[in-house]
């Protein structure tokens, strides 16, 4: 597989690389990222692969990232055109204005036009939602966003760190209204954070939302830098980000990473990608890059196939555990199948069922 195999995003005609480039390090106005230059050649690099999908937000360094994109491919109609920019709303970028965030109608409508300026294009293939805001009625969001793709400056649209249940609410309202709904979900998810799994990957699965999953390694906890090896002796480049997750359950899933790694002449990084391309409902995953190399050795996991053993592996060492009512779903078919297996799936009868000769009161 490779970065031109696309995939279409969610229950959409979008087509999008496997691999999305995360621009949320584009520019050194934070103290640290990648310089305008470098930014400049992992772009070009990941469209030389195949890439076609590009993710950026409007406060990512301080809204430089959108203007190196827009400077770069924006400003040029026959690059932009062949590319999926994907941006988001919701942070804000103006001390004192309440209204310079979040998701009301004001907000977003001034936040689109803004995006669009910097990005020096006329239309945003995929606007998302960057987090939900407690404060504002979903339909007053859905409506607003409905507005910009009528009005042709959004494609499509799509969220992020929300809760499953007002994602929901959300898809539903705009489909029984008319409006556009979400195509994508953005959320964190690795073999490090899987509580995902519980809510928000089945919903996304039975909505069509095709997943996008950020932080693929953890900040870098599964990046195969840190090893039992090397404990304490390294320091992480994203600090507390990184340290807090370096302990024996890390340590565990990167022990056998790097087994698997080694009977695939790859990397801890890699294999670690291959197995979330692999889960299910997940379409493309962003990765980061702040050097080139980084950006050449990550893409090569799409050249990893894992073993459905080494999938089974992985998935042990880190299978969560759910919570109510999804920890009882394994006694549902003994409930529900009266001693039948129904696709597949069998439950022993369970002790309320009727005897042979009995019928119900």
């Amino acid at each position: 597989m490779s970065l031109d195999h696309y995939v279409t995003l969610g229950r959409s005609g979008l087509r999008v690389s496997p691999f999305c480039l995360g621009a949320m390090t584009f520019g050194e106005d934070l103290g640290w990222g990648t310089s305008v230059e470098e930014s400049q050649r992992i772009i070009d690099r990941f469209i030389e692969l195949g890439g076609n999908f590009i993710d950026t937000a409007n406060f990512y360094t301080k809204s430089h990232s959108e203007k190196i994109i827009g400077d770069h491919i924006g400003r040029h109609p026959s690059r932009r055109d062949r590319l999926v920019i994907a941006t988001k709303f919701s942070g804000n970028l103006y001390p004192g204005d309440p209204n310079g965030g979040g998701s009301g109608r004001k907000s977003i409508v001034n936040a689109c036009d803004n995006s669009l300026r910097r990005l020096q294009t006329d239309y945003i293939d995929l606007y998302w939602l960057h987090n939900w805001d407690v404060h504002t009625p979903i339909d007053e969001t859905m409506a607003a966003l409905d507005d910009l793709v009528r009005a042709g400056k959004v494609r499509y649209i799509g969220v992020s760190d929300t809760p499953a249940w007002k994602i929901a609410e959300a898809n539903v309202t705009a489909r029984f209204r008319g409006w556009s709904s979400f195509i994508g979900l953005q959320i964190e998810y690795s073999l490090l954070e899987r509580s995902v799994e519980q809510e928000l990957v089945p919903m996304a699965r039975e909505l069509g939302l095709g997943i996008t999953p950020w932080s693929p390694l953890k900040s870098g906890a599964l990046s195969g830098k840190y090893t039992r090896q090397n404990a304490g002796k390294l320091k992480a480049d994203r600090g507390f980000f990184v340290e807090t997750f370096l302990n024996e359950k890390t340590y565990a899933v990167v022990d056998q990473l790097e087994v698997i790694a080694k009977a695939h002449d790859s990397t801890v990084a890699r294999v670690a990608l291959s197995w979330l391309q692999a889960q299910p409902g997940v379409s493309s995953t962003i990765i980061g890059a702040r050097r080139l190399d980084q950006l050449e050795d990550n893409v090569k996991a799409l050249d990893v196939t894992l073993t459905s053993d080494e999938l089974a592996r992985l998935d042990a060492l880190t299978k969560p555990a759910f919570g109510f009512p999804q920890n009882m779903q394994p006694i549902f078919p003994s409930i529900h199948n009266g001693g039948t297996t129904v696709n597949g799936v069998y439950g022993p009868p369970s002790p309320f069922i009727l005897q042979k000769g009995e019928t119900p009161h």
